[in-house]
């Protein structure tokens, strides 16, 4: 008996109806458009990270090259038609050998590239020549030398990001 009212109760079921049908959908596509938005900002959020870890490391490995060759350096002189820019040079001699030590800073498009010479005098061609930045934005980097304080101050400025690294005085 109990089994024939279940067989008269699903007969009168025959399916979903249309509203149903559209609703089922409609979720679907919100939920599936939520998902899909979601990925894309976790692939454009790494992607931005991987950019400024990028130039976070350029600027850093510039400023120890800049730092430790302004440290020892005895002589700076700035570039002749624009105190305010490159290339700079930073020479300094070695106490035990006597030898000069010169070194010259040039942002040849956007790196910043570093030639190193011993006794230029007599060898003209740089012993070491580097690039130790890169995605150097030209527009904002700077270098000025201030003669009566003894202060060089440095701004660098990446293309990668809008990272800005506060003005650098050894």
């Amino acid at each position: 008996m109990i089994l024939h009212r279940l067989r008269l109760i699903n007969r009168n079921q025959r399916g979903f109806t249309l509203i149903e049908v559209i609703l089922a959908v409609a979720i679907t596509g919100i939920i599936s458009g939520g998902i899909t938005m979601t990925i894309f900002q976790a692939f454009d959020q790494n992607t931005r990270g991987s950019a400024r870890m990028t130039a976070v490391k350029q600027l850093e490995n510039a400023i120890h090259w800049i730092s430790r060759d302004a440290r020892m350096a005895q002589t700076v002189e700035p570039a002749d038609p624009d105190p305010d820019s490159f290339p700079l040079t930073l020479t300094w001699i070695e106490w035990d050998s006597n030898d000069e030590y010169q070194v010259v800073y040039t942002l040849i498009s956007d790196k910043l590239r570093r030639e190193h010479y011993i006794n230029r005098d007599t060898n003209p061609d740089p012993d070491i020549t580097t690039f130790v930045a890169c995605y150097i934005d030209p527009d904002g980097t700077s270098c000025s030398w201030d003669d009566t304080a003894g202060k060089l101050t440095f701004t660098l400025t990446t293309i990668s990001s809008s990272i800005r690294v506060k003005p650098f005085s050894p």
